[in-house]
């Protein structure tokens, strides 16, 4: 997809798996968990691209959720999507205190201002509507008011919080895709050259 003259991958943000026009939002998983019972680890990792030992990693430094009974559910995948998606262009432990700020800790829900799934949802719903608009700064913000104003909350604070979380994760994920696009242009001058 085109994004004021960049390409951005074509995939579900944080995953490996190719993102059809309009598609890729957390609805996705839900029918893949529920016919599981869970997903498994690696089941995970097919989905992210994800080895292993980083899920495992992220789970021991608490900023995923613990499996129950070594199976994934929603909430633990959502929070892996949303810092696989981040994880090139931010460092993990700036993603979690990120992550933090919106939902607390990852291990207790009570503290969440939005589920792990919609804010998901959100941060790809703002990526779809930015790759048919462009990646302005203008857009971006347009795109994040668009999104959560159907965001529900009786404290105000929340949603400013959140506005700028999804800003933060936008420019994140943006920053990501252009440095893949670097890399590659990298790649392909060094092959010339040699």
């Amino acid at each position: 997809m085109q994004g004021d003259g960049f390409m951005i991958e074509n995939t579900v943000p944080g995953t490996v798996i190719p993102q059809a026009e309009k598609e890729g939002m957390f609805s996705v998983f839900r029918p893949m968990i529920k016919a599981t019972g869970g997903l498994s680890l690696g089941q995970v990792c097919s989905i992210t691209g994800l080895e292993p030992a980083v899920i495992q990693n992220w789970v021991k430094r608490g900023f995923v959720a613990h499996p129950v009974n070594k199976k994934y559910f929603e909430r633990q995948l959502a929070r892996i999507l949303l810092i696989s998606s981040l994880r090139d262009a931010m460092k993990i432990d700036s993603i979690g205190e990120l992550m933090g700020m919106v939902n607390g800790d990852a291990n207790d829900e009570s503290d969440d201002i939005i589920s792990e799934e919609q804010l998901y949802d959100y941060l790809c719903e703002i990526i779809a509507m930015l790759k048919e608009k462009g990646f302005s700064q203008q857009n971006i913000e347009r795109s994040i008011r668009k999104v959560a104003e159907d965001y529900k909350s009786s404290n105000g604070k929340n949603v400013k919080r959140l506005e700028q979380a999804l800003n933060v994760m936008v420019y994140a994920y943006v920053s990501a895709q252009l440095k893949r696009r670097a890399d590659q242009s990298f790649a392909k001058l060094k092959e010339e050259v040699d």
